[in-house]
């Protein structure tokens, strides 16, 4: 549905000196094609006229922000997990619209537990229903810091002790418990403090999971959002291809953007960092609706997903099918080496290999680490954008423009 978008990007195999010619003529190569990929590769080409390669070993662009549609309803689904678009940051709302306008969404989540439906993140309705009695917010608030007394938030110990420290423990069973264990695979009490620094509680009937200025979804989807970044005239998107077999091809001297893992790019000399990932399992159901919400959240240990998107609620302004809709359960596990890394874990062991591969990333002059995976930080879409302009701004565009009076002056 957006692929006649496409005027540079191609989906072909190359041949080693075809790639050689675009790679001899790029003023940069950006290595992964996600948000954070695609706005620097823009930004370069748009702003600086640059030519910039990009080369996505996947064969669609968008790392995990790609979307399709499910071939039998037409409904358009996440490949990777539902990607909610919001941000605060007016510089970041201004650039995104320049390529897609966005629906009126607001993302709202529910929990079951033990055969209730909760309404998260836990809010003033939430409390209110679980203890079955109408409380104003400063009942709220009393209720919860009584439960929470049960520990000193000075002496926690590990991830259960902390969050009975801030929401106390009847919340913490109900909401937190279960859904962590199969988060992590691993008992809360055996999880260190650290993994949360926070709980939300809202002492308001606010529903609403974010609470950014503006939110909302691509009104044509993420599909031909992610394209139309791509479709400058001196972009190249190489798809099919994966940069560590093609290293050797750059020509010496010109900067590449990595935002690969970044313990890949040192292949894992100085150790592996953790991962969590995830796995999806899509369903066609012949039904119209099947739990009225985009997001259900799953908090009891014994049912073994996490949550289930029903894609057709992001998107209630569009025609779907009135007898089948497309349900996603999502499952938490911890990365093996051939799959796609989505959180880092971020133990203290994480963060010393980190520390060792930071040192190493700073003694490459012409390879910069960005993104998700290139920088080891969990960032939401608007973050990986604003990181890359940020990023343009204050590196490339002083290099590039270095570069080209180099090579005027020579």
């Amino acid at each position: 549905m957006t692929q006649n978008l496409v005027r540079r990007p191609e989906a072909s195999a190359h041949s080693s000196g075809r790639l050689a010619q675009q790679l001899a003529a790029a003023d940069l190569v950006v290595v992964g094609s996600g948000f954070y990929g695609l706005t620097v590769a823009e930004r370069v080409a748009s702003r600086l006229g640059r030519r910039v390669v990009v080369l996505e070993r996947r064969s669609h662009l968008g790392g995990n922000a790609w979307s399709e549609a499910e071939p039998e309803t037409g409904i358009e689904v996440h490949r990777y997990g539902a990607h909610l678009f919001h941000t605060s940051n007016e510089r970041v709302w201004d650039y995104v619209r320049q390529f897609t306008d966005f629906t009126g969404y607001q993302h709202r989540v529910f929990s079951v537990s033990k055969g209730q439906t909760y309404p998260l993140p836990i809010n003033l309705a939430t409390i209110c229903q679980f203890f079955g009695q109408h409380l104003t917010p400063d009942q709220a608030r009393a209720l919860v810091r009584e439960q929470a007394a049960e520990v000193d938030p000075d002496r926690v110990g590990n991830l259960e002790d902390k969050a009975i420290s801030l929401i106390g423990r009847p919340l913490y069973e109900t909401f937190v418990r279960g859904y962590t264990e199969k988060q992590w695979q691993t008992d809360p009490r055996e999880l260190p403090a650290e993994v949360i620094s926070r709980l939300p509680v809202r002492y308001t009937f606010d529903n609403r999971y974010f609470n950014d200025r503006h939110e909302g979804l691509p009104v044509d989807g993420y599909a031909a959002w992610l394209v139309r970044m791509a479709t400058h005239p001196r972009i190249d998107v190489l798809l099919d291809v994966d940069f560590f077999d093609v290293r050797g091809l750059v020509p010496a001297g010109v900067p590449v953007v990595y935002t690969g893992p970044l313990d890949r790019y040192f292949d894992h000399s100085e150790g592996r960092l953790g991962w969590r990932t995830l796995d999806f399992e899509q369903e066609v159901l012949p039904v119209g609706d099947f739990q009225g919400t985009p997001v259900m959240n799953y908090a009891d240990s014994d049912v073994p997903w996490t949550r289930i998107h029903e894609f057709r609620h992001f998107h209630p302004e569009r025609e779907h099918p009135a007898d089948r809709t497309v349900i996603v359960r999502e499952y938490s596990r911890f990365a093996e080496e051939a799959d796609e890394p989505y959180y880092p874990v971020n133990t203290p062991a994480d963060r010393a290999v980190l520390a060792r591969y930071r040192e190493r990333a700073d003694a490459e002059p012409d390879v910069f680490f960005g993104g998700r995976l290139g920088t080891y930080q969990y960032l939401d879409m608007h973050m990986a954008i604003a990181s890359a302009l940020t990023f343009v701004d204050n590196v490339l565009t002083p290099r590039l423009t270095r570069t080209v009076e180099a090579r005027v002056q020579a």
